[in-house]
């Protein structure tokens, strides 16, 4: 296995830093996403390496090139990994939870490896179950998974709380505190449905995710998923995607008062 993605890569990032350095407000921070090396070990199966162990740690190996070249950009990684809530229901589905915990131990592993000599700062990783539109009912739950997220190497955890399966979500929080080093990103706002929240629905969220973390200076107000997670197609119109973004900024701006 080896990577050969680097002068796409760079097309794409320089025509990122270009798009910010046009835009009117230069913003504070931009991250770029890439695909961690689990949910690529469980949607591309292994045809060629002798176990599951040596296919993620050789993804691992070959991945690092690219999440070396965006941290070279000056941006933050983001490491999308919906294997940690999704492939329970999926890959795992037949095996028993000690076997499908021990792969998303190893999943982590291949994560620190692969990060290897990015600052922890500059790197967050992306927990979510999928943005299908279905049921959910098999999800796994966020609290058995806190332990081995918590053993990341990443700066902040973005995990999907927008999801009505997961808005209880933050109990896990609370009875497993999220670890100094990190910040919570919550996702509050649902990029599966062209509902557009209410901002005060919004602050609700952002407030219940600082109560469950503590510390008003380490919660920041994300989106579940992307609105455009597969290429081509896109369950939420372009100008809703612009008013529940609004929503999330006039959402975050009623937080801020009520914690100030």
């Amino acid at each position: 296995m080896q990577y050969t993605g680097s002068e796409d890569a760079n097309a794409e990032y320089e025509l990122f830093k270009s798009a910010l350095a046009a835009a009117p407000q230069k913003p504070v921070d931009a991250f770029m996403t890439a695909a961690s090396p689990g949910i690529i070990a469980t949607t591309m199966d292994n045809e060629y390496y002798d176990s599951y162990e040596a296919y993620v740690f050789a993804l691992a190996r070959e991945l690092r090139k690219e999440y070396q070249l965006i941290a070279s950009y000056g941006f933050q990684l983001q490491l999308d990994a919906p294997d940690f809530g999704l492939e329970r229901a999926r890959r795992f589905k037949d095996r028993s939870e000690a076997e499908f915990l021990r792969a998303m131990e190893l999943h982590v592993e291949a994560l620190n490896v692969a990060t290897e000599g990015i600052a922890r700062d500059r790197i967050r990783l992306h927990v979510c179950w999928g943005n299908w539109e279905g049921p959910h009912t098999h999800d796994f739950p966020l609290a058995k998974l806190l332990p081995l997220l918590y053993a990341a190497k990443v700066g902040a955890l973005s995990i999907e709380f927008a999801n009505p399966r997961h808005q209880h979500e933050y109990g896990a929080l609370r009875k497993n505190p999220l670890p100094a080093e990190m910040m919570l990103i919550p996702c509050v706002i649902d990029t599966t449905t062209n509902f557009v929240e209410h901002p005060e629905v919004v602050a609700n969220r952002i407030c219940e995710a600082v109560e469950a973390v503590g510390d008003v200076e380490r919660v920041i107000a994300g989106t579940d998923c992307g609105f455009g997670t597969s290429a081509g197609t896109s369950a939420v119109s372009p100008d809703v995607v612009w008013a529940k973004l609004g929503s999330c900024r006039t959402g975050a701006d009623i937080a801020a008062r009520r914690l100030a």
